[in-house]
């Protein structure tokens, strides 16, 4: 049996895997698609303020994050390098997502910006300690190309489950939760049983997982290598920039859905739509319906359907984009290569995203076929980015024959944070920019308006573009990359590497 064959990796393991990306999206995806929205509406901050709380952060990941890549390398436990870190801050990562989503009720502006900018530059900060490690387990669980994008499809199975409940449910929730209208206690209930939930599956990750991929014997420890290593590094740098605009688009365009569906939606359209999909009914005899008033996504008039109506948007995006990974992910990736399928559907997902610009306030429907084909065109890209950045750790060990996974890792999760606070820092200052105001149930402009369609539409169909160019300077193919692993396996199985 040779080196690769012996890394098959069990299913149970892989899902145990798994849970540890429904763990972090289910704080993820609540900072992509509410943060903004919580920040201005919840907090009352203005829109460039709650930009500026986000940018302010990344200045501490430009430290922390290349850190944590660092500790992780450098730690030798029985447990091996990466495991023990998301054992170690699975709790305090839980903690501070609760914080980061509490309103403390102070009154002066000023101070709840200190707040804000406090709380969520520590969720950020163990953030990386947590998911930079927990990446890179994923990259040296097997050194087998389709083991590895197996691990990689299963994971985002469940990161996609866990963007079906937080983009779906977090809406309806805030609203069953929230005591006499106090969203603010709505908010931290909901957070709070999202965080319990993560928690536990952090521990999943610890008990079911394995590491097998190990740096060569005879490598030392050497910082300014390991830089030097990564930063020469094209397919490393072409990742960094994919990495950095994908998350950006993700964050501008996941926060702006949600003002686009309050301020621009047709309310009474859009409760006749929820009415014709049974979401809107008064017949409270059935089963079906008690479950999913459970849940809060029954709307009993038009001046709630905006809660209903945009999680039920998130969760047809969510579920297409579920069985895009499922069936269309794996495929065209052993068929055509990681790179060819990620150019491919990254410019369908630009040209659907544009799309958004053009439906009138009524049209519904098209609204929600067009996030059908968005979101199937994005599917397969999905699994495949973490994927890629494996296997830009291991270009790096087959040119240099030094391996260095954590850092390369805590590069890209740097990216993935710096996309998501300079995106919702970018939809901020737009909505600021087009006179946005703040604070629940306020009346916009028809200037803020379409400045909340552009920031939906054509402004994220551009970033996501300048993704599918950084994917053209990406040199690894399906044919390189057998190469290089074949490469690879002969030489780990070697005594004197």
């Amino acid at each position: 049996m040779n080196a690769i064959q012996s890394q098959k990796v069990s299913l149970p393991e892989k899902v145990g895997y798994a849970l540890g990306d429904c763990s972090a999206n289910l704080v993820f995806q609540m900072m992509m698609i509410y943060q903004t929205k919580f920040y201005t509406d919840v907090f009352g901050l203005e829109g460039a303020i709650a930009g500026t709380v986000m940018l302010i952060a990344r200045i501490v990941d430009a430290f922390v994050d290349p850190t944590v890549g660092i500790l992780s390398d450098r730690t030798n436990t029985r447990w091996g390098k990466y495991r023990p870190w998301v054992l170690w801050t699975a709790l305090p990562f839980m903690v501070f997502y609760v914080l980061a989503f509490y309103n403390p009720g102070i009154e002066d502006k000023g101070l709840v910006a200190l707040y804000a900018t406090i709380s969520y530059t520590l969720l950020m900060t163990m953030y990386s300690f947590n998911n930079t490690p927990y990446s890179s387990l994923g990259g040296v669980m097997s050194a087998d190309i389709k083991e590895r994008t197996s691990i990689t499809s299963i994971r985002f199975v469940f990161s996609t489950i866990a963007q079906f409940v937080v983009q779906g449910l977090t809406l309806p929730l805030v609203n069953k939760f929230s005591d006499g209208g106090d969203k603010g206690h709505g908010w931290l209930c909901t957070i709070s049983l999202f965080a319990a939930v993560g928690f536990v599956f952090l521990l999943f990750v610890f008990f079911s997982t394995k590491e097998r991929i190990v740096p060569p014997a005879k490598q030392q420890n050497n910082t300014r290598q390991d830089i030097k290593d990564i930063f020469s590094s094209v397919p490393w740098r072409a990742m960094f920039v994919l990495t950095l605009f994908v998350f950006i688009t993700l964050a501008m365009w996941g926060s702006a859905m949600n003002y686009y569906f309050e301020n621009y939606v047709d309310a009474n359209s859009l409760y006749a739509f929820l009415e014709n999909i049974g979401l809107a009914s008064a017949d409270n005899t059935s089963v079906g319906y008690h479950i999913l008033n459970a849940f809060g996504l029954i709307v009993s008039s038009s001046d709630k359907a905006y809660e209903v109506g945009f999680g039920v948007f998130n969760m047809v995006g969510a579920l297409v984009q579920f069985l895009g990974v499922i069936l269309l992910s794996n495929y065209l990736a052993n068929k055509y290569g990681k790179k060819k399928t990620f150019i491919v559907c990254l410019t369908l997902t630009s040209v659907f995203t544009a799309l958004f610009y053009f439906p009138g306030k009524q049209d519904i429907e098209m609204i929600f076929v067009l996030n059908v084909l968005k979101s199937l065109a994005y599917a397969p890209t999905v699994p495949l980015l973490w994927a890629m950045i494996a296997d830009v750790a291991d270009h790096s060990e087959y040119i240099h024959y030094r391996r260095a996974t954590g850092f390369v890792f805590s590069g890209v999760v740097f990216a993935l944070k710096a996309g998501l606070g300079v995106g919702g820092a970018i939809l901020g200052f737009l909505l600021s920019g087009f006179g946005y105001v703040s604070g629940i149930g306020q009346v916009q402009s028809e200037t803020a308006i379409e400045g909340i369609v552009l920031s939906s539409s054509l402004i994220p169909a551009a970033t996501f573009f300048v993704g599918v160019v950084a994917l053209l300077f990406y040199p690894i193919s399906k044919q390189y990359n057998e190469k290089m692993q074949a490469e690879l396996a002969e030489r780990r199985s070697r005594s004197d590497y």
